[in-house]
């Protein structure tokens, strides 16, 4: 796929009988040249700017606190907003696109800095909860449907070209055209620009800072779903193999038996015993200890059941490149479901082959052939939802920085994807790197968020010191929440640096570790 090199933008606008002369170029790939303004715009005239291929439906100011999704919904992520400008735009850069865009700009105390949210799976709606939290900090902020509404794939039928606008297109318009709105209501330009998303965000993340360097100035990849072909492959190899035998089936006990064992097993190799797996991948546990020896039994597994864990842990070769699409990590377990990988993770996979590489409404997962099928739906792909390509040299040369994190425990994206993807930008780049980009694995983290290990952190305060202050993230700070009352905090280090007990102190407290090399 064609990468846009450039975006040549020139916005004029009307208000009512006062004219301004608003002309924002947008340079190579879509960067926003700082723009002046006489003086900013009232919220209700960005309604009447013209932008190409963009329709405006509404901007309007919010009262604070009065904001309510729309078809209902919880309102607690809404009740403490301040008052704010809300832009609801359509953009069409094809025939066939229909991009919906939101935009909110505080009405007051704009920390100056613009931000985008992302979004997960195939999602069709614009991530307003997501969008609250970012405004709250002050931050103009923007995010989209990708492209199309609902959460099915089922939109890849319809054209090509919906399936470029979800895999990157979708994102970069938003940004363009959000940049534009902000610098118009403000008569400033944002003087930053920050990208903040997880799972299919933390995609989005990554096809950024890949395509569109100077979109951005700081990005937060999250649990990215960058190998998304191999994901939705794994996903699918695992439900084929246990929906029709139910006897193969890991239930919530057996679950739950298993990540026992694997904890007792491999809790202790990092030289502290906290409950937590700090590295997955020097854990050797071999399920078939639990096999049972005799009949069934509630404290051991059947040879059927060892073998769905075995498989669920296994990579899987992708046979025309060689590549392996990792599995889940030992200790992810009790994210697990009865076939396998998550709801989610099962439901994008089977939209992936149905919609998108088989074009067939009616495949089924029985269908799929790994031998054949892995290697197709990544070739079909062509880096258009695949957020793979290491040559992230335009972005780093600008002065872009990139954080990167995922879970150790992840059950729905491989957290060794995550590894994957930075070692290859290392063999490419060098190590030079750890200036620009830094990767942070959490131990016990599940997908986004929760789980056994510290999961709560701060990564876009990191992230604005180190791209304002010049102040690398040499270690982040995590905690562990329980009932309301954090009962554990943590380093998290940059990959492949790790938090070692110093051998003294709470095993509780972030203060007894040091990060190390390995």
């Amino acid at each position: 796929m064609t990468r846009i090199s450039s975006l040549l933008l020139i916005a004029s606008l009307t208000v009512g009988a006062a004219q301004h002369s608003f002309v924002t170029t947008m340079l190579q790939r879509g960067d926003v040249a700082a723009a002046r303004h006489t003086s900013p715009l009232a919220c209700d005239s960005l309604a009447s700017i013209s932008l190409a291929h963009v329709t405006i439906a509404s901007a309007r100011v919010i009262a604070a606190g009065t904001f309510a999704p729309a078809g209902g919904g919880a309102t607690a992520p809404y009740r403490g907003l301040p008052a704010f400008c809300r832009v609801v735009a359509t953009v069409r850069p094809t025939p066939e696109s229909e991009i919906a865009i939101e935009v909110w700009a505080p009405a007051a105390n704009w920390n100056g800095k613009f931000a985008a949210v992302g979004n997960g799976a195939f999602s069709g709606s614009i991530p307003t909860a997501a969008m609250a939290s970012v405004l709250a900090r002050g931050y103009a902020v923007a995010s989209t449907n990708t492209g199309h509404n609902g959460g099915s794939a089922h939109f890849a039928l319809e054209s090509r070209d919906k399936v470029v606008d979800f895999g990157w297109r979708a994102v970069h318009e938003m940004t363009v055209v959000g940049k534009a709105l902000v610098t118009a209501f403000y008569g400033n330009a944002p003087a930053h620009a920050y990208w903040d998303g997880c799972s299919a965000g933390g995609r989005q993340a990554l096809m950024e800072a890949q395509r569109f360097p100077m979109d951005f100035d700081g990005i937060i990849a999250g649990s990215p779903g960058l190998d998304w072909t191999g994901r939705a492959s794994q996903a699918v190899r695992v439900a084929q193999a246990l929906e029709p035998h139910a006897d193969a089936r890991l239930g919530a006990a057996a679950r739950t038996l298993l990540h026992g064992a694997v904890v007792s097993a491999c809790d202790a190799l990092d030289g502290v015993r906290d409950g937590l797996i700090d590295d997955p991948r020097r854990c050797n546990f071999d399920p078939g200890i639990l096999e049972c020896r005799d009949a069934a039994r509630a404290d051991c597994l059947t040879t059927a059941q060892v073998a769905t864990a075995r498989l669920i842990y296994s990579p899987m070769l992708n046979r025309t490149t060689g590549r392996q699409v990792p599995g889940l990590s030992r200790g992810s377990e009790l994210g697990w479901t009865d076939l396998g990988w998550t709801a989610s993770a099962r439901a994008t996979g089977l939209d992936q082959f149905r919609y998108i590489v088989m074009r067939d409404s009616a495949w089924t997962i029985d269908r799929f052939r790994a031998d054949v099928d892995v290697a197709r739906a990544e070739s079909d792909d062509e880096h258009t939802l695949n957020a793979m390509d290491p040559s992230l040299r335009p972005f780093f040369d600008r002065g872009g920085k990139l954080i990167q994190y995922h879970g150790w425990s992840d059950p729905q994206i491989a957290p060794a994807s995550s590894v994957q993807y930075y070692e290859s930008v290392l063999a490419v780049l060098g190590s030079g790197i750890d200036a620009t980009y830094r990767l942070f694995m959490v131990p016990g983290m599940g997908h986004c968020g929760g789980g056994e290990g510290p999961s709560v952190f701060d990564m876009m305060a990191a992230l604005e010191r180190w791209v304002e202050r010049q102040q690398p993230p040499d270690q982040i700070l995590a905690s562990h929440v329980s009932a309301g009352a954090v009962d554990r905090t943590r380093p998290l280090c940059p990959y492949p640096r790790r938090a070692v007990y110093r051998g003294t102190g709470s095993i509780d407290d972030a203060a007894s570790f040091e990060c190390r090399a390995p």
